[in-house]
């Protein structure tokens, strides 16, 4: 015979799923992406997608803030978000938490060659990444592809081990952070991604002045937008084809993918990022 307080547990949990489909039946759809930039830029560059997503999908389309990577992946595995913008480690990670569930649709072109670039201060010495052994060294997010799992691995693969052939390491949080780090010296070199690099260049930023590219890694695949786990299939179409149908070449569409980046979007699938979660188990990210 259930208690009553059975009873109220069940009619609570009864009522918070409820909710949650009401949510989803009205017709929002949530949709975050890794903080690897400052909050305002990520507003920002999202604003118009959301807009033409919001017009495609006929849903309303709200964007989600998060703090860190791992509340992105724990907001797809638990249905609080439905879409994200992922790099290439963070997917691997929210493949992994929610068993394969977690389904990347679109990337963009630039994604499938995508590189990092090592920077150091303007006037530095150094020639060669052998040339940063003994300084101090600063990664973006320690969940980032391109700020830190990819860099780290082709250093391990170039004869520097991070921990042991830098004098220190330190975690800037952010690829835009990371040039201000080195650009201050609070770090004698560092890496981002290569997207940033350019956009804070192109935009005559400051910090980006007063450093200069020592190196650029090997291409790998990177950024994605993946949906959770039992997303609606027509949703997922929707979402699918929107993202397909951008052409910088409309008007209408110019600034979506100037924002994005993208000379345009491509479908993708879980198996381009096997390389990535190889990568992981070798840097020991990923046990």
């Amino acid at each position: 015979m259930q208690t009553k307080q059975t009873v109220s547990r069940l009619a609570l949990a009864l009522a918070l799923s409820l909710t949650a489909v009401g949510a989803f039946a009205q017709g929002v759809l949530r949709v975050s992406a890794i903080p690897d930039e400052a909050p305002t830029e990520l507003q920002r560059k999202f604003t118009p997608l959301g807009d033409y997503l919001k017009k495609e999908t006929g849903m309303d389309v709200q964007f989600t803030p998060v703090t860190d990577y791992a509340a992105v992946v724990e907001g797809l595995a638990t249905n609080k978000i439905d879409m994200a913008w992922l790099g290439g480690f963070t997917f691997v990670q929210a493949r992994i938490r929610t068993n394969g569930g977690a389904v990347p649709i679109v990337q963009r072109a630039e994604d499938e060659v995508f590189t990092s670039k090592f920077i150091v201060p303007i006037d530095s010495p150094a020639k060669t990444l052998a040339d940063l052994k003994g300084k101090t060294f600063a990664f973006g997010a320690p969940s980032s592809t391109s700020g830190s799992l990819m860099p780290r691995y082709f250093l391990l693969q170039a004869g520097i081990n991070p921990e042991k052939d830098f004098k220190t390491v330190a975690f800037s949080g952010a690829h835009d952070a990371t040039v201000a780090f080195v650009a201050a010296s609070r770090a004698e070199a560092g890496v981002l991604n290569a997207s940033v690099w350019d956009k804070l260049v192109e935009a005559k930023n400051p910090n980006a002045a007063k450093v200069r590219v020592l190196a650029t890694t090997p291409t790998y695949y990177d950024y994605n937008w993946t949906v959770r786990p039992g997303l609606d299939a027509a949703v997922t179409k929707k979402l699918t084809d929107a993202f397909l149908k951008l052409d910088p070449a409309n008007p209408a569409h110019k600034e979506i993918m100037a924002l994005q980046r993208a000379s345009k979007f491509i479908p993708t699938k879980s198996s381009n990022y096997d390389g990535i979660e190889t990568a992981g188990k070798s840097a020991g990210l990923i046990k």
